[in-house]
């Protein structure tokens, strides 16, 4: 039987409807490379290289460590880092000795670090010291046995230490020497006595890291990841990128605790010789720094990443002809968006646009991209290789005609094992159809055209029903980004007594334009002429800034919040 084709950029050669995937363990795919590329770099970190072959020591010495100090097969330990060596080394040794390393937001709230290391039942943590204080208050109330503490000084050059040391460096609350912690030399030295019998042999689908859902259905879910999801995805990548070429440089914003970040930016460039730039600390400034210090080939990032870039005076003179890949995903970019910064790209003597992907952390958060010339305007692209995506009716196995809109559902080698002890939740989201394949439920609402192409139309739990009619934020987002004035926007529904839910607006203008009852009028006209009365805002608030999530999303859920509590509080003083 011919080889299915996927209908990619001909130029660039076909994308296989099919892959052979790596069957190690994730671990056993970087040493692989190793082998192959010893000399590549496989991270930058503020300016100091590490190779292949230096990872690959430092990933064993520290497999090692944690023999020693009693990790086994099968025990969670949880790393609360930003994107630096320390964690990477840690991820991968983890990996080594068969653990699990459950993925968190070093910035989380003591509360949810505690629900992160009570339901992953963690034995041992990394995080960094200036996070020990907090990690610290709530050990008590945790099995966790060992806190390892890693500096970001440890793992600079001694001209740019010294100048970290004279800034960021003195504002960490100093740890008392006392303290019941393990430092990260002192961790690394305990590997040096253990010789033998530290390596466990995992297989595809054993689960190997735990990721945490954004709490889109309103509840935290651990997400089980195996070897196999992430070692497909970056097979996956590769291929959807014809043009990569081992010791290509990717700049690696995008959080580990993320999949975009763990699975993409970090995995996929290990597993395959590229090289990542590590930026511990996201700023639109230091990000654009980056991209032309590094000459970096790819990029990928959040829509509001883009939106930033796009303000920064210092990107002015910027030669950005290095890009080979722009990725956006992880939210939905608006077209007004896409198109300033295709033109800013051009502007900057790139010759490629930014591509929209999708996908969910169920899914290491990547199984869908727009081809490199293929664009489809509102589209987020194809399925990956050996991904299948169906719209169906809502929560059924009723599969659409092609334009007409349901909830996306997906099938392919990186989806998730499950939900971490939650059965009932796993059910739900997991369904093996009359196919004989697992598919996802995503809760997200799109549509597919007749030549595979997918459009997101928003979440199905993100929706307004005003006075009977449905209402999609992202739609009317879209919208209100074409005008002039806006740089950004968000809508959500406010509680009303009389249509249930009515639209409001948020909006960051652009540098230089009033925040005035005219502009506010002006907008207001606009939007009459292209949204549907039953849609239109009732209000539109200005803002500086709108809020943002940890991963940089616009945070909905929190001018919901803020809303309600608006209301509530009118409703008190009526009575």
């Amino acid at each position: 039987m011919s080889e299915v084709k996927m209908p990619w950029l001909k130029s660039l050669g076909d994308v296989p409807s099919h892959l052979e995937y790596f069957q190690g363990s994730m671990f056993d795919a970087v040493k692989a490379v190793a082998e192959k590329y010893p000399d590549n770099i496989a991270y930058m970190f503020m300016g100091k290289p590490t190779t292949y072959k230096m990872l690959v020591h430092q990933v064993e010495l520290c497999a090692r460590s944690l023999r020693t100090i009693g990790i086994r097969e099968g025990d969670a330990v949880t790393i609360a880092m930003p994107n630096c060596p320390q964690a990477i080394q840690m991820f991968y040794a983890l990996n080594e000795v068969g653990a699990v390393a459950n993925m968190v937001h070093p910035l989380s709230s003591e509360k949810e670090l505690e629900f992160y290391l009570n339901v992953s039942n963690s034995v041992s943590l990394l995080t960094l010291d200036q996070f020990y204080h907090k990690l610290e208050a709530i050990r008590q109330n945790t099995k966790v046995v060992n806190i390892i503490i890693a500096r970001i000084r440890d793992a600079l050059s001694q001209p740019i230490k010294a100048g970290y040391m004279l800034t960021e460096g003195r504002k960490i609350r100093k740890i008392p020497d006392d303290a019941p912690v393990i430092r990260w030399n002192d961790f690394i030295r305990l590997g040096k006595s253990c010789f033998w019998n530290y390596r466990v042999a995992r297989e595809a689908d054993d689960t190997a890291a735990i990721l945490y859902s954004g709490g889109t259905t309103g509840t935290t879910k651990g997400i089980l990841l195996t070897n196999l999801n992430f070692n497909a995805l970056s097979a996956q990548i590769v291929a959807a990128n014809p043009m990569f070429r081992p010791g290509d440089r990717m700049l690696a914003a995008m959080p580990l605790f993320h999949g975009f970040g763990l699975g993409v930016c970090i995995h996929s460039m290990l597993a395959n010789g590229g090289c990542c730039v590590l930026v511990p600390r996201f700023t639109a400034k230091s990000y654009a720094h980056l991209i032309t210090r590094h000459k970096c080939n790819f990029i990928a990032g959040v829509p509001t990443l883009y939106e930033a870039l796009l303000r920064l005076p210092s990107m002015g003179k910027a030669n950005l002809s290095s890009l080979k890949g722009v990725f956006s995903g992880g939210d939905s970019l608006s077209i007004e968006t896409k198109k300033k910064f295709d033109k800013f790209l051009y502007d900057h003597h790139s010759v490629v646009q930014i591509r929209e992907g999708y996908g969910t952390t169920e899914t290491v958060t990547a199984c869908c991209l727009t081809p490199s010339h293929m664009f489809k305007e509102g589209s987020i692209g194809l399925p990956f290789p050996d991904t299948y995506i169906k719209i169906v009716r809502p929560g059924t196995e009723e599969e659409l005609p092609y334009g007409e809109e349901g909830e996306i559902v997906i099938s392919g080698p990186t989806v998730m094992k499950g939900y971490l002890n939650n059965v009932e939740e796993t059910e739900q989201t997991l369904r093996v159809h009359s196919d004989g394949l697992t598919w996802v439920y995503t809760g997200d609402l799109g549509i597919m055209d007749d030549e595979g192409f997918v459009y997101f139309r928003g979440r199905s739990k993100r929706m307004i029903v005003s006075s009977g009619y449905n209402i999609y934020p992202a739609q009317l987002e879209n919208v209100i980004d074409s005008h002039e004035y806006v740089h950004m926007s968000c809508v959500i529904g406010v509680p009303d007594s009389y249509k249930m839910q009515k639209v409001k607006a948020f909006i960051m203008l652009k540098e230089g334009i009033p925040a005035t009852p005219e502009t506010k009028q002006v907008i207001m006209s606009y939007l009459r002429k292209r949204i549907a009365k039953y849609a239109m805002p009732y209000d539109i608030e200005f803002r500086d800034e709108l809020p943002k999530t940890l991963v940089g999303k616009v945070a909905y859920r929190q001018l919901e919040e803020e809303e309600l509590s608006r209301v509530k509080a009118g409703e008190s003083a009526g009575q």
